[in-house]
């Protein structure tokens, strides 16, 4: 099977066995992807803010409920972080795959508990703590994975080191490229740092196209919310069922190779069939993915992979 072929989730492998963690499980693209992991044998843990949502979006999933595991994790606060990795470093001796798919678009300024920008906390800093309080445990899986979702937005985005959490400026949808070109930028420079070391395990990144989900409608400020509710999810989203595809190739595919991105085939990466897509360049610059990484070891105090 190749990237060129139409790649659906009926043709992931046989996942019995394997152990998942997916952030952000209750909802959209994060639901989707665990129930066609369980579907295929795989064990999910299914990382949630909000664990009684979590706990029904399972029971609604139609899927064995022996593979699902609810466990509550807010990525925005480093203190629940910790608690969920130690917690499941205590019941866990290995983890096969991480999916670093949670996240909040365009919210009006907030500030995590910790004081970083809400965006930003949640969708990077959140996934960078996380990635590596659980590295050894992935180092342990079977052929083990990060899978980092970006965004078509990345290449629209830039890291305002002078001002991460908007203090001189902010604006909603501008952050929210800022916090999908971290992802972009931390996927490519986790591998870099996973291959300096031979590790067994892939980083690999993904991205769902232009996908219609809650991120868009919840915490959304004003203009970006009449945007996505009466205009572009009506006519140009597709379902999370098509979203999720890329990052369930980028799990499961036995074809995925370390440091590559996976996103729609059709015009303007918006949907499609999986395929390998571009980086943008700024992004796949190690120069930043070095600045972006000594900056998240400073924030959240989890220091792993370092050169």
């Amino acid at each position: 099977m190749t990237d060129k072929q139409r790649w659906t989730a009926d043709l992931i492998p046989d996942q019995t066995g394997r152990v998942f963690v997916v952030t952000g499980a209750n909802s959209g693209l994060g639901l989707a992807t665990t129930r066609e992991l369980a579907r295929r044998g795989g064990r999910v843990i299914l990382a949630v803010r909000d664990e009684e949502k979590g706990r029904r979006a399972a029971e609604g999933l139609g899927v064995d409920a022996r593979l699902l595991d609810v466990r509550p994790l807010d990525l925005a606060d480093l203190d629940s972080v910790r608690a969920f990795a130690e917690r499941l470093r205590a019941e866990h001796p290995r983890l096969d795959v991480l999916v670093n798919n949670a996240g909040v678009m365009a919210p009006p300024r907030t500030l995590s508990p910790q004081g970083h920008e809400l965006q930003f906390a949640t969708n990077h800093l959140g996934h960078f703590a996380l990635t590596g309080l659980l590295l050894d445990l992935l180092a342990a899986g079977t052929d083990p994975r990060v899978v980092t979702v970006s965004s078509i937005n990345h290449r629209q985005g830039s890291l305002r080191f002078d001002d991460l959490n908007g203090e001189h400026g902010y604006a909603p949808m501008a952050f929210y490229n800022q916090s999908k070109f971290a992802n972009a930028v931390f996927g490519k420079e986790l591998h870099r740092r996973l291959t300096t070391i031979a590790s067994p395990v892939r980083s690999v990144l993904a991205h769902p196209g232009y996908t219609a989900t809650s991120l868009q409608m919840k915490d959304t400020s004003g203009l970006a919310k009449l945007f996505f509710g009466r205009v572009g999810n009506p006519l140009l989203a597709q379902r999370p069922e098509r979203g999720a595809l890329p990052q369930l190739y980028a799990a499961t595919d036995p074809s995925v190779a370390g440091g590559e991105f996976i996103g729609p085939d059709g015009m303007g990466e918006l949907r499609g069939t999986p395929t390998r897509v571009r980086l943008s360049d700024a992004a796949a610059d190690p120069g930043t993915g070095r600045r972006l990484w000594e900056e998240s070891e400073r924030l959240t105090g989890v220091r792993f992979l370092s050169s």
